[in-house]
């Protein structure tokens, strides 16, 4: 089986994991045109043409995807939710599931993250991406909105690398949307075709 879904684990299909999706596939139970990510000309990691051209879902050109650290489901996302109050108030900590909507840089899609580390003077978050599946039976809490204040992640260079200081346009691996980003870069560590990477003052 060449192609492979992108790992975003969102449960669209119907499975719980883009791997439980494969081994229903290879069972017999399941069709690959099934995930919502599948198409003929995709490579063999799934994550279709415009991972490797630059170009979005909508035509638009970026510099760079950004993929999870290593051993990381996802890119890390750090939130700050509208009401900052609610992290203090709700006690929220790392290991919870929490739902929003990055309506500061206005996405049009609610988010399931995960946090791994909340600070409950700030408010802020630091989160992964792990998609919807994640939040079906499980007690979730719901901020309602969010602003992105930056993501941590491998910058996978396709059109240009990473700069310091430098607003750039990039694709989070994770986004279900497939939609580009811009970001000021001010963390890059190492070089090559990957390097590490923190982006914030996030936009659409």
């Amino acid at each position: 089986m060449g192609w492979r879904p992108p790992g975003k684990d969102c449960g669209l299909c119907g499975a719980r994991t883009c791997e439980g999706f494969l081994a229903a596939v290879e069972r017999g139970e399941k069709r690959l045109q099934e995930c919502p990510f599948y198409h003929e000309g995709g490579t063999a990691d799934g994550r279709g043409a415009a991972v490797h051209t630059g170009r979005d879902v909508l035509g638009n050109t970026y510099d760079f995807l950004l993929t999870p650290l290593p051993g990381e489901p996802s890119a890390r996302k750090v939130v700050l939710p509208f009401r900052p109050d609610l992290v203090e108030r709700w006690g929220i900590d790392a290991g919870d599931i929490v739902l929003g909507r990055p309506e500061g840089a206005g996405c049009p899609v609610q988010h399931v993250l995960r946090v791994i580390d909340a600070d409950p003077i700030t408010g802020l978050l630091t989160t992964h991406v792990v998609g919807p599946a994640h939040s079906r039976g499980k007690e979730c809490l719901d901020v309602k909105a969010y602003h992105i204040v930056g993501f941590e992640g491998m910058a996978r260079t396709v059109l240009r690398p990473p700069t310091f200081g430098m607003r750039q346009r990039f694709l989070p691996s994770a986004c279900m949307m497939a939609l580009t980003h811009t970001g000021v870069v001010n963390l890059v560590i190492g070089r090559g075709e990957e390097a590490q990477v923190r982006v914030e003052d996030i936009r659409l």
